[in-house]
């Protein structure tokens, strides 16, 4: 099943409308047109923390978001993308809770990293943790066994709490390798057409190196995986945020990657007024990508723009977003902050605010993501051109809740008849119906304030024009009569 070169929208099971069900129906009304790509619906499963990316099973819808059934009615309409939390699964599920009443005799034990897999007398050693790039301060959680009281280290490769709500699962052992065989034929009969590797690039743990994206041995996992989805007609998207590199050699693999540059690049480029950067990176990046500006996370920075950005200009275009409401995630790892102590990791806002809730600004943004070679995914709080909810962020003390708003089905229509997004839904539809986004793209000379981007197919074409000092944004294209027009977006 070929992924749809159309605009995908990414939203929480809950976050519009409240429940699955809801959510189909508010597809159904308004966006049957907008959204041919796809919907993305984060982890609607059963979890103990993370808003769903700490979860219990795969084999069950949580019951406050809806059943399967909900599920595979959307899918009916919409190509369906859930997570897979590769890497790791909740330590409430019934497969760690037999871990921690039985030990190592639970049937359960293999899944998991207890550490004389890594270490053979079970004893961490420093040397070999600083070489580790960390997204907490130790890899491991200690857990008490309630039948011998004996204590276990697990690896965890995240969580906040101590110990973890994320247990990683070995995934060298014959009993996860038949449990992620299980959730893909589950996924299979329940009309997912997408999965996404979420945390993949954690899943190799090697002594001696950063236990992230070890190379051989993550091909092998992906091959394997791959074979696994082939067999039942799904398409991989790894998620992997690191250095660009790491992203290219997954493309030159031939896998789709994430385009994790590009937000920040667009950011960039409108807020400086200057092409230079962007256009150099629209010149050279794989076409094999799935494009966002923002999403539950934030804006990415480090690691994934390393090599390509001038802390000192990063200081100050961070420094704007915090101006305008943003709050940052930052690089835990010593060894990988930049020189000159550089560590914001993510930018966390919505696209909307960083860009002052400048209704040409933020068009030109999306106009520069839907002509950027790739699968545009649309955020549900940009899809309705969603302000920072401080008030969020202060209520839960969690940074990423600014760009997290559950709207209600009220909140959803008032959203809808806003200019801005009436304008965002007429840039989608023609960037999902105009045929020349199949052909071949071209990056045009331009001004140094100004965008020019150009696709061509079959005596179609399409060229986007925009000035970065005025925001302005046209589209010239022939129409399907082979007509001149322009569309001022």
């Amino acid at each position: 099943m070929p992924i749809k070169n159309k605009v995908q929208l990414i939203t929480y099971p809950d976050s519009m409308g409240g429940n699955l069900k809801v959510l189909g129906e508010i597809l159904q009304k308004h966006f049957t047109d907008i959204f041919p790509g796809g919907i993305h619906i984060l982890p609607p499963f059963p979890s103990s923390g993370d808003r769903g990316f700490a979860p219990l099973t795969y084999l069950e819808i949580e019951p406050a978001f809806g059943t399967w059934e909900d599920i595979r009615s959307i899918g009916e309409q919409f190509d369906v993308l859930v997570d897979l939390m590769v890497n790791h699964i909740s330590r409430q599920s019934a497969y760690f809770q037999d871990f921690l009443e039985k030990g190592r005799a639970s049937e359960s034990a293999d899944l998991f990293i207890t550490l004389d897999k890594i270490w053979s007398d079970g004893e961490p050693v420093q040397a070999d943790v600083d070489k580790m790039f960390l997204r907490r301060p130790l890899p491991y959680s200690s857990f008490s066994i309630s039948g011998s009281h004996e204590e276990e280290k697990v690896w965890t490769t995240f969580g906040k709490t101590e110990p973890s709500e994320q247990i990683d699962l070995d995934i060298h052992s014959p009993l996860t390798r038949k449990l992620l065989q299980l959730f893909f034929e589950n996924f299979k009969k329940q009309n997912v057409k997408i999965v996404r590797l979420d945390a993949v690039g954690y899943v190799i743990k090697k002594l001696g190196t950063s236990c992230f994206f070890v190379e051989p041995e993550i091909y092998d996992f992906l091959d394997w995986i791959k074979e696994i989805a082939d067999s039942q007609d799904i398409e991989l998207l790894p998620e992997v945020h690191a250095h660009y590199s790491i992203q290219y050699k997954l493309s030159e693999y031939g896998c789709w990657i994430y385009d994790f540059i590009l937000p920040y690049r667009i950011l960039e480029a409108l807020t400086a007024k200057s092409n230079t950067e962007l256009y150099a990176y629209l010149k050279t990046r794989p076409h094999k990508q799935f494009t966002m500006l923002d999403c539950h996370d934030g804006i990415p920075v480090k690691p994934d723009l390393d090599d390509l950005i001038d802390t000192d200009e990063s200081r100050e275009l961070v420094d704007l977003c915090v101006q305008r409401g943003a709050n940052l995630s930052r690089i835990l790892s010593e060894e990988h902050k930049a020189a000159d102590g550089f560590d914001v990791h993510q930018i966390r806002c919505t696209y909307y605010s960083a860009l002052n809730e400048d209704d040409d600004a933020y068009l030109a943004a999306r106009a520069i993501q839907f002509f950027t070679p790739g699968i545009p995914q649309v955020y549900y709080v940009g899809l309705l051109a969603g302000k920072n909810d401080v008030a969020q962020v202060e209520k839960t003390g969690e940074g990423r809740e600014i760009n997290r708003h559950n709207y209600s089905v009220e909140e959803i229509e008032q959203g809808l008849e806003q200019e801005v997004v009436q304008r965002l839904m007429k840039l989608i539809r023609f960037r999902n119906t105009f045929s020349a986004f199949d052909g071949a793209f071209q990056v045009l000379d331009a001004g140094p304030d100004e965008i020019r981007l150009l696709w061509e197919k079959d005596g179609k074409h399409c060229m986007l024009f925009i000035n970065l000092q005025t925001y302005h944004t046209v589209i010239e294209y022939l129409d399907e009569k082979g007509m001149f027009a322009t569309y001022q977006v």
